[in-house]
């Protein structure tokens, strides 16, 4: 093997050691626990979801989701306006490196808008949510009575 052969391996070695760890880091998808929605009311046009995201790898933020059971689904939370408590949709929530993050009832959560037909308590349904870093990741939904917390 000739001095730059040896060289040129050498080289590829070193980034590849340095690389791995940070790639496996991002590649890690986060786990996704206690994934639920509350049921509709009646023919109500949007609908809540709530989950909890341990995450193993790198820092990351969950930037979307979809589902079959909405026209869109967008990524909301709660904002004291004054005296009163708003929802408003956010672009993202950050997932700490090595944390948990919650959506629940009363912070951030997912908002399914333009319902297909009711969320019935007892049923089950997909929704993909999108990573920054980990991509697409798909939970099942179960869904809960209308008073869930």
């Amino acid at each position: 093997m000739t001095s730059f052969a040896r060289r040129l391996c050498a080289a590829a070695a070193l980034a590849a050691a340095a690389a791995g760890p940070a790639l496996a880091a991002q590649e890690r998808a986060p786990v996704i626990e206690s994934a639920w929605a509350r049921a509709s009311a009646g023919m109500a046009w949007t609908g809540a979801g709530f989950l909890t995201i341990r995450n193993e790898g790198a820092a990351d933020r969950l930037v979307g989701a979809s589902a079959g059971v909405s026209r869109k689904v967008e990524i909301h939370t709660h904002v004291m306006d004054g005296a009163v408590m708003r929802m408003r949709r956010v672009d993202a929530v950050p997932v700490a490196a090595s944390a948990t993050t919650t959506l629940k009832p009363g912070g951030d959560h997912l908002m399914f808008v333009g319902l297909h037909a009711p969320l019935e308590e007892g049923g089950r349904f997909p929704v993909t949510l999108t990573f920054e870093r980990a991509g697409a990741v798909t939970v099942t939904m179960e869904v809960r009575g209308v008073a869930a917390r």
